[in-house]
């Protein structure tokens, strides 16, 4: 990076862990941190989920994303909200979402968040909701911090865009 006194610097809160929800902070993080961008990520609640060592778990939720359509037959399927109570249907949408991902080259949550290692994004999983949720650092990814909400603030107010997703 260049000159600490002109670096500009971004954070993140990540509140989200589905596998559609994982995409829009790591791919701007690394974005970010490639247009010499300082990042630092604070993962709360849900978002926690993408600190998890293994991502294999992760899903699409149909429940409250009507926007949600899946190019099927050759046309765009919307999928109505009342398909969420059906049991089976987040898995099968979350089977096709990943084929969808496979098929269309598109980096898996799982390399995203390598390179945002590599690329030296601060990820900071935050400490009240580890208590919370009883997970230990141990089941989170290595190099990741633990911070509670005036860690966050502290680099926020040093930021020059600030980021809830």
């Amino acid at each position: 990076m260049s000159d600490a006194s002109n670096t500009k610097k971004m954070t993140i809160i990540v509140t989200k862990g589905t596998l559609d929800w994982a995409y829009p902070p790591f791919i701007l993080a690394t974005t970010a941190v490639a247009m010499d961008v300082e990042v630092n990520m604070f993962f709360t609640f849900y978002g926690l989920q993408l600190l998890k060592k293994n991502l294999d778990h992760l899903q699409i939720s149909t429940l409250g994303n009507p926007a949600m359509e899946m190019p099927m037959m050759g046309m765009h399927m919307t999928m109505p909200n009342l398909m969420s109570v059906i049991p089976g249907v987040d898995a099968m949408a979350s089977k096709m979402m990943k084929k969808m991902i496979k098929d269309k080259g598109v980096a898996s949550v799982t390399d995203l968040r390598e390179a945002a290692v590599e690329m030296d994004v601060n990820m900071i999983a935050c400490q009240m909701t580890m208590d919370l949720f009883e997970w230990e650092k141990t089941d989170m990814i290595d190099g990741i911090d633990l911070g509670g909400a005036a860690s966050y603030i502290e680099m926020a107010k040093e930021s020059d865009i600030n980021l809830y997703i």
